[in-house]
């Protein structure tokens, strides 16, 4: 498994790492599968997530498999920041936030989307 928490400014964040799967999509199901279960395993909205897309490439393929996880994990998660969603991708997330009614913010830059998971 690829994803870990880290901590920043004395709060975990739990960091998804999707960046440079490329057009892997077994690669990001196997990660999703696997970050589905350490989401679930905490407690009810209190999941800082860091998402990170870098130089993965996501298609009609995995959009299945993106909707359930998030559909699976969006009670137990707080906040969610994503990394290198641009263009055509950032299409797909918005439709996959508007189906799951997991709201997503995105960011170009790690550390701005540490501290907006942190500010409250």
């Amino acid at each position: 498994m690829r994803s870990y928490w880290i901590e920043y400014k004395g709060k975990k964040i739990f960091y998804q790492d999707f960046s440079k799967l490329f057009y892997n999509s077994t690669a990001v199901k196997a990660e999703l599968d696997e970050v589905q279960k350490i989401v679930k395993a905490q407690p009810l909205n209190s999941v800082l997530v860091l998402t990170d897309m870098r130089d993965t490439h996501v298609g009609s393929d995995l959009l299945p498999a993106m909707n359930a996880a998030s559909a699976a994990t969006k009670d137990h998660v707080y906040k969610t920041a994503v990394l290198g969603v641009t263009g055509i991708k950032r299409k797909l997330a918005d439709l996959l936030s508007q189906l799951t009614g997991q709201p997503l913010k995105y960011f170009d830059d790690a550390e701005a989307a540490k501290h907006w998971l942190v500010e409250d």
